[in-house]
């Protein structure tokens, strides 16, 4: 039987490889894989290589978005059966180090995240995973909304760096689908109102079709007067976006960072520490899926809205383009089993 992986043998090119049957450890299972998420870091490694330390050095499979079906497990494995339909954490940590015992394990020196370099990525038919990176979903969830759990835990994680709480006002910076999942989350959690905002008109149309009041970023106002949120949520990465939004926070606000600039950010500190303003910065995250699951599986937030196209494995070049080909394209989804759902 074929295991047909989605292999970058070079920057920019993707070929399809049958690669050798996995077989689980102790503590593993065997996942078919049935959705992968395509995010903005898979096409920074196809196009350029590297994001900051992280650099492609040899042949990589991509794709850290990831749900799938178990088909077989290994010795001691406890949590997940053979036929249980997962969502599934991308970072193994070693488990063992301070940051791991302190709960921090997304933040281990040691941590395995798929497509990360040197690590593969899970656009590949089947491989074998750690049991405590799968997470059991109801029957009523699609492996797609499974598959966002990941993205949707990025927005998690954002949410609790803030501190956010019921009954605050939030802004969100950046309406690309972490910004927008994101936004659910903030509503989700009580937040009074959101505010989205950003430059292109088609993500302000699905912000807005999620029922979220939106804002051009090009008419965000700055300084006394224009404070109208107590949290910032700033997904955008772009140049100036954070001191832009900084000042629209009431004195005391928060605000978590989570869209990385390829650039330092210049703040101006001198003028913002009347208002004695937090700022947090967010990686990754840890202990998100459960709530992840919850909220999708009871329709507080609603993923799948922001999935614009659908690829299967062998057009996972077109799927790492789309962006730079459609601009009006949101989030693709590619289907290592087969052709995408009709």
């Amino acid at each position: 039987m074929s295991n047909l992986a989605a292999v970058m043998p070079e920057l920019g090119r993707i070929e399809i490889r049958d690669l050798p049957e996995p077989q689980p450890g102790p503590r593993e299972a065997v996942v078919s894989i049935e959705a992968v998420g395509v995010c903005g870091s898979d096409t920074a490694y196809f196009t350029h290589g590297r994001i900051g330390d992280w650099v492609v050095d040899g042949p990589l499979i991509l794709g850290h978005e990831v749900s799938g079906r178990v088909v077989a497990i290994g010795d001691r494995v406890s949590q997940v059966v053979v036929g249980d339909r997962v969502a599934i954490e991308p970072g193994t940590p070693c488990r063992d180090c301070e940051d791991c015992l302190a709960g921090r394990y997304h933040l281990c020196p040691r941590l395995k995240f798929l497509a990360t370099p040197p690590y593969d990525g899970a656009l590949v038919q089947r491989v074998a995973l750690d049991e405590r990176n799968l997470f059991v979903v109801p029957d009523g969830m699609s492996y797609e909304e499974a598959a966002l759990c990941e993205p949707l835990s990025v927005g998690i994680w954002a949410c609790r760096r803030a501190d956010l709480r019921a009954g605050e006002r939030v802004r969100v910076s950046g309406a690309g689908p972490v910004g927008i999942l994101a936004a659910q989350v903030a509503r989700a959690l009580g937040a009074s109102s959101v505010v989205v905002s950003d430059v292109a008109e088609f993500r302000l149309d699905k912000a807005r079709e999620l029922g979220f009041e939106v804002e051009h970023s090009g008419a965000v106002g700055e300084g006394p007067g224009h404070e109208d949120a107590d949290v910032l949520l700033e997904c955008s990465g772009a140049p100036g976006v954070l001191a832009q939004g900084l000042w629209r926070l009431r004195n005391g606000g928060r605000a978590a960072m989570v869209g990385m600039p390829k650039q330092d950010v210049s703040l101006p500190l001198s003028r913002l520490n009347v208002k004695e303003i937090s700022i947090a910065l967010v990686n990754r995250y840890a202990h998100t899926w459960p709530t992840a699951i919850s909220l999708v599986s009871s329709g507080r937030v609603d993923v799948s809205a922001l999935v614009t196209h659908r690829f299967p494995l062998e057009q996972t070049q077109d799927a790492l383009t789309l962006a730079s080909r459609v601009p009006d394209s949101l989030k693709a989804v590619v289907y290592p089993q087969g052709s995408p759902p009709k």
